[in-house]
């Protein structure tokens, strides 16, 4: 199966949970994909079985770079395309409860993404999922990336 793993990251985080997902999609043997959205054309599912598209969290949004993209793609431009969507989110429980309000008020940016992605035709194959970030800028909440690529090899025992 033809893969790509679309992502934007503003401080290296989603693309460092975009690589371990890239990763748990190859063990499928599958030929995977790692693009940025600053770097694809709209026309990127072309020819691919499934999209898996990953963005930090603004404002329980997809960051302006991903938004961008997402807003481009036309209708039924990923008609039969099997899809998935991730943030990355500040673990708000350990940073402050006032924000954890907000959070649930607001959501995460992966369940607006994947309703865009279906709205376009493409199929969901997972829930949204969220990985955690340390803070604003990172790093990574410690296992993230390990949890990437397992969330990844579900995909690929779902398809």
């Amino acid at each position: 199966m033809r893969a790509v793993v679309l992502y934007d990251s503003v401080y290296g985080n989603t693309e460092k949970v975009a690589g371990a997902v890239r990763d748990g999609l190859l063990t499928g043997n599958n030929e995977v994909k790692l693009l940025s959205v600053k770097d694809a054309e709209t026309s990127v599912s072309d020819g691919f079985a499934l999209i898996v598209f990953g963005t930090p969290t603004h404002g329980g949004r997809a960051s302006e770079d991903a938004k961008k993209f997402l807003g481009s793609i036309p209708a039924g431009g990923l008609d039969g395309v099997k899809v998935a969507s991730f943030d990355t989110r500040t673990d708000l429980l350990r940073e402050n409860m006032f924000l954890t309000f907000f959070a649930r008020l607001l959501g995460y940016a992966a369940g607006r993404v994947q309703g865009t992605l279906r709205r376009a035709g493409g199929i969901p194959v997972v829930e949204p999922e969220g990985f955690l970030v340390n803070g604003r800028e990172g790093p990574l909440v410690d296992g993230e990336s390990d949890r990437a690529r397992k969330w990844a090899e579900e995909i690929v025992r779902k398809i």
